[in-house]
């Protein structure tokens, strides 16, 4: 992993007298005594890929769930509500909990956002109980929390329980994104997080297209047991849900100095790799590093590029049934519609993932799809036809769904010290979130729903020039850092100093 002073590869780069070469890593055992290891590419590829094998499947199967579970609401409810009129799309046993629950006027749209409010809020607590606490049971928990939540959703009867269910729903959730991110923090070099996080986020274009198939198949199970379609779709993704929980707290790893898997050379090895890449800055849990991370204005300049794209993604997944729904298509014809998008748009968070993990650089990946979605609504905005339209649907997701991975991957990356890292990934994602709330109301004026894709226009806009301007902002201070290196000295072996200051250490090089 070459950490040279070059800031326009700037993932992993510290100073050119780093120790930590990609050829030839030194590495030190636990007593802290000089035990060169030879750490080639092949050995440390072998090394990560054996980490890929025993993590990412899991992880990436509770973000499937939890994306499936929080957007499902979209996938039975036609926005075809905010009318008034009730109208449905298509068979009306899958629209039934509409009728059920009496869905008029903005109810569905509330019932959407409600959710993201205790979802919002319970970020940054969840990931310093993280923090505080073994990962293997608290991510495990509060799987099993939202799992009873999205199973006693069926016993719904009412709007009002509706709305408390999904705030419920919202809080159990809080943690899981967030959590995930920093757990792989724990065990990834920032130069290989952008691919492993992509494949984790890519789960939840699966969840897109998956819950598109289920929407068009659940109408099968209407009256079953006395229950409507949507009744069973909360029933039986809570209870699947729960048992991939309770198989978790067994098969879920804590971190590398605890992994079975690993050898004991393996774990050394591995745990030095990691030091090294964050230049030992701090691991232990100090209030200083949370208030290092609340009054960082990086942070909040993440925030704000992550909402724009995090309200593009939710739009998507919440109402591009309806939207291709309202092109002409029926109802069930439109939840298969639904399902190339999110396809193309999972690989392409793959493929976004490999190359931006190859050219150690995140903001150019994030302006690039931005752009590319951004065109899609363009198109979506101003065609009229079904088949052009279709296509602006395919590049706005295609465009967004890769830089979700990228972004939380360079917040998370540009953040030093362990516990600062753990409260700014919870803060992006947390506070990107209330984006939520406002996707859940800009598409309320069908066919056409100009006010949605213009609002969503405008935030991608947005993202992209705040990327422009926090890639200008950390080359600006790389190459600070690098003069106060140069003027004062400091070198590799003066990191302990710097030891509790997070990336404000002159030794510390911000992802580009």
């Amino acid at each position: 992993m070459p950490l040279s002073a070059r800031t326009n590869q700037s993932v992993d780069t510290v100073t050119d007298t780093s120790i930590n070469k990609e050829d030839n890593a030194t590495l030190f055992d636990a007593s802290g005594a000089s035990d060169v290891v030879g750490l080639g590419t092949a050995e440390r590829a072998r090394l990560l890929r054996k980490l890929d094998w025993h993590l990412l499947p899991l992880v990436s199967l509770l973000y499937l769930l939890c994306f499936l579970d929080r957007s499902n609401v979209g996938k039975y409810n036609p926005l075809h509500r905010v009318t008034g009129s009730c109208r449905f799309s298509g068979n009306a046993k899958v629209a039934g909990m509409s009728a059920d629950l009496h869905l008029v006027g903005f109810r569905y749209n509330i019932a959407a956002a409600v959710f993201f409010v205790l979802y919002s809020l319970g970020e940054v607590p969840s990931n310093i109980i993280l923090k505080l606490f073994r990962p293997s049971r608290w991510i495990p928990t509060i799987m099993v929390a939202w799992g009873l939540v999205m199973t006693l959703m069926c016993l719904v009867k009412t709007y009002e329980g509706l709305i408390v269910a999904r705030v419920f729903l919202g809080l159990t959730e809080a943690g899981l994104f967030p959590g995930v991110n920093y757990y792989l923090s724990r065990w990834y070099p920032r130069s290989d997080r952008g691919l492993r996080v992509a494949i984790f986020v890519s789960a939840a274009t699966l969840a897109g297209a998956f819950g598109g198939l289920l929407a068009y198949c659940i109408e099968e199970m209407e009256g079953i047991g006395g229950l409507h379609g949507w009744q069973w779709i909360f029933c039986l993704e809570g209870l699947a849900t729960m048992i991939i929980a309770f198989g978790s707290f067994f098969f879920m790893h804590d971190y590398p100095e605890t992994a079975s898997f690993l050898t004991e050379t393996e774990r050394r090895d591995l745990t030095t790799l990691l030091k090294n890449d964050t230049q030992n800055l701090a691991t232990h849990y100090d209030f200083q590093f949370v208030l290092q991370a609340l009054k960082d204005y990086k942070t909040y300049i993440q925030i704000v590029i992550f909402m724009g794209l995090l309200l593009t993604v939710y739009a998507i997944a919440l109402f591009t049934p309806t939207i291709i729904n309202e092109l002409g298509f029926s109802a069930a014809n439109a939840e298969l519609l639904s399902v190339p998008p999110f396809l193309v748009g999972c690989v392409c968070t793959l493929l976004v993932g490999i190359s931006s993990d190859i050219h150690k650089m995140r903001g150019p990946y994030v302006i690039a799809g931005a752009s590319i979605s951004l065109v899609g609504y363009i198109i979506l905005y101003t065609q009229t036809s079904a088949g052009a339209s279709y296509v602006g649907t395919i590049f706005a997701a295609a465009g967004v769904y890769p830089t979700i991975a990228i972004t939380i991957t360079w917040a998370g990356s540009n953040a030093g010290g362990d516990t600062k890292r753990g409260i700014v990934i919870a803060m992006v994602n947390g506070m990107a979130n209330l984006g939520g709330i406002c996707s859940s109301f800009i598409y309320c004026d069908p066919p056409r729903f100009h006010i949605g894709h213009g609002t969503i226009m405008g935030w991608l806009s947005l993202s992209i020039l705040l990327s422009t301007f926090a890639m200008w902002n950390y080359n600006r201070l790389n190459k600070l850092k690098e003069e106060q290196c140069r003027k004062d000295g400091i070198t590799e072996d003066c990191k302990d100093d710097f030891q509790n200051i997070g990336d404000q250490s002159p030794l510390f090089r911000y992802t580009l």
